[in-house]
């Protein structure tokens, strides 16, 4: 496959847009199919409330646990009904272009994970225009950290993020851990219709909240950052699976697969995949189903021991590995990533 830059670094396709098409390109309810632009927004919102509220409502939790002193510095964490010893940590991070969403409505996935032995954790940060770009990348860097202080023996954390949340978490990949004083037993990361070149977003009406410069653009894009990284403050091995649903705008279409090339041109253990017929929305709302791609988890005996990881064979479909006495894959093991 052709890398993704053959037309030069100075001619990207968004720059050759006109401002409406560009826009365009970025507002994700222009693209759905099944539902108008405004009635995709009420549904997503709706069934997000009706999930956070059957799932406080049936599972233990901890709500609104502080990871810091501010105000937003907020996590909840759902348990398995079951819970006992180590646990895998499943941590979302909610979209809605760093200016909308809440932990308060997004626990879609909390019912079909715990069910499967998954703790699930539903990051806050403070979104714009009270939080900055650079506020957020920190906030949910010690939130992180703080879930690793909490759970120390975890089986793993394993990071997702939708849109926006995705963004941050790629950020993930170029934190300094040294500088929270531990480090995360992180296992695998879900990049779900993410934004990682924010130039573009520049350009737009969408940044009338944020106030980004180009400065904060570059120095919060994980696209150009991971180009010039000399190295990866992340173990490599980690997996990290870019996925984008098919009825995605073009824009994140190229945006993921750009990342997944400089994921793998630096050497990181990255795969690829296009969730058939799904629009932006659908592509997460669906995580309520336990037959949801997304949402099937499988434990197996690990024979690498404690803190060893290792690849799965040819190109099984994994989203790590975790340590000790199991590994956890995401994904049934019959399906194949990459391209």
């Amino acid at each position: 496959m052709a890398g993704p830059r053959e037309c030069g670094k100075g001619e990207a396709p968004w720059k050759k847009m006109s401002k409406e098409e560009l826009e365009t390109q970025y507002l994700p309810s222009r693209w759905v199919l099944r539902l108008g632009a405004e009635e995709a927004l009420r549904t997503y919102s709706q069934m997000g409330d009706d999930a956070t509220k059957t799932a406080r409502a049936t599972t233990r939790s901890l709500l609104d646990v502080p990871y810091g002193d501010g105000e937003g510095d907020k996590l909840d964490i759902y348990f398995p009904k079951d819970a006992s010893g180590a646990l895998p940590f499943f941590t979302f991070i909610h979209g809605g272009y760093w200016q909308s969403g809440s932990k308060d409505t997004l626990a879609f996935m909390v019912d079909p994970l715990t069910a499967q032995g998954v703790a699930v954790v539903i990051l806050a940060y403070d979104i714009a225009p009270k939080g900055t770009l650079d506020h957020m990348v920190d906030q949910v860097t010690r939130g992180i950290a703080s879930v690793q202080r909490r759970y120390p023996c975890n089986e793993g954390i394993y990071l997702c993020g939708h849109s926006a949340g995705a963004h941050l978490a790629a950020m993930m990949l170029l934190a300094n851990w040294t500088e929270h004083g531990v480090t995360p037993n992180l296992r695998g990361f879900f990049l779900v219709s993410g934004l990682y070149d924010l130039e573009p977003i520049v350009h737009t009406p969408l940044n009338a909240p944020l106030l980004m410069t180009p400065e904060d653009a570059q120095r919060n894009s994980p696209q150009r950052r991971l180009e010039v990284a000399p190295k990866q403050p992340v173990d490599a091995a980690y997996p990290i699976l870019v996925i984008v649903g098919q009825h995605d705008a073009p824009e994140f279409h190229r945006q993921s697969r750009e990342f997944y090339q400089t994921l793998l041109q630096g050497g990181w253990k990255a795969s690829f995949e296009e969730l058939h017929d799904v629009d932006h929305f659908e592509i997460i709302w669906k995580l309520t189903q336990k037959d949801y791609v997304l949402t099937q988890v499988r434990r197996v005996p690990s024979p690498w021991g404690m803190g060893v990881t290792a690849a799965p064979t040819s190109k099984e479909s994994w989203a790590g590995r975790g340590h000790g006495a199991t590994t956890l894959l995401f994904f049934p093991a019959s399906r194949r990533l990459g391209t």
